[in-house]
């Protein structure tokens, strides 16, 4: 039996983007963008290991007064790597986009360690934003063999290459898995994700990466912006590291929770997502509309 897609998603998905790059600290960063240039902007960060695509299938919903932009942060998608990653150079990343396209005080909506790399900006850059959003993003100590890995300097080998497409999108996974992800929306990301090499294909992500996905609650500061928080009801950013990360940053935070979503809940729960994001947006335009 052939399913369709819905149109929510088949029209987000066609429209559409201007690619573009700009260049941090030597390293180019590519990035898509949806919506008029000039209008206000609004930057989407990827988890770890992931990619600009994660975010087209919400983007386009979003562009109707923003300039939208999705970058591949270095080490992922298209972007170039580094020697060395850190969520500040990932933050430093996420501004230039927005820059690169003639944005002031961007608006920066991050998914899980997207939001650390949210948070950092926040903490940094904060009197020049519009808002920092964190979409379950679990801050939590880093344990010691994490911590001793990154001091020696540790580096992983690369990712393995298959010998055909087919294989490697097979082996597409979710970490942590949740069975009730929309599969229409898993097999766009999924072929995204790789990159034909010599002997096959393998994924576009560079595995040393995840020496630096993690955020710790010492890590955590007051900003000189809106800060709001996002979990999933079955994701990793329990109820617990919410309401710690929301004590931390001074108390005044809004969290949302999405039903029956985990923690890929662009996966899960999109139309729900794409709401909240829409009216976040919206709130936090209102002193740049009146202003």
């Amino acid at each position: 039996m052939t399913t369709t897609n819905p149109v929510w998603f088949t029209d987000a998905i066609a429209q559409p983007y201007d690619s573009g790059e700009t260049k941090v600290g030597g390293v180019r960063i590519t990035y898509r963008a949806w919506g008029r240039s000039g209008a206000p902007c609004l930057v989407l960060v990827h988890g770890g290991a992931a990619h600009a695509g994660w975010w087209d299938h919400i983007g386009p919903h979003l562009s109707a007064d923003h300039r939208v932009i999705a970058l591949d942060l270095s080490g992922h998608g298209d972007s170039g790597r580094r020697d060395n990653y850190s969520l500040e150079s990932w933050a430093a990343e996420a501004v230039a986009v927005a820059h690169a396209e003639g944005g002031t005080r961007p608006i920066v909506f991050g998914h899980s360690m997207g939001g650390f790399v949210a948070l950092t900006a926040a903490k940094l850059y904060g009197a020049d934003l519009g808002g920092v959003l964190a979409i379950d993003s679990p801050v939590q100590e880093v344990s010691p063999e994490v911590q001793a890995w990154i001091a020696e300097g540790k580096k992983l080998p690369g990712n393995k290459v298959r010998a055909t497409r087919d294989e490697i999108i097979s082996r597409f996974r979710t970490l942590p898995a949740d069975d009730s992800s929309l599969e229409y929306v898993r097999a766009h990301i999924a072929a995204g994700s790789i990159l034909e090499v010599d002997g096959g294909w393998t994924w576009k992500f560079d595995p040393n990466i995840f020496f630096h996905t993690r955020m710790a609650p010492e890590d955590l500061a007051a900003a000189e912006c809106p800060i709001a928080l996002i979990r999933g009801e079955r994701g990793m950013a329990t109820s617990d590291i919410t309401a710690s990360v929301a004590e931390r940053l001074g108390g005044h935070v809004p969290v949302t929770v999405i039903p029956d979503a985990g923690h890929h809940i662009m996966l899960d729960q999109p139309i729900a997502l794409i709401a909240v994001l829409q009216t976040l947006a919206g709130q936090w335009d209102q002193p740049r509309k009146t202003a």
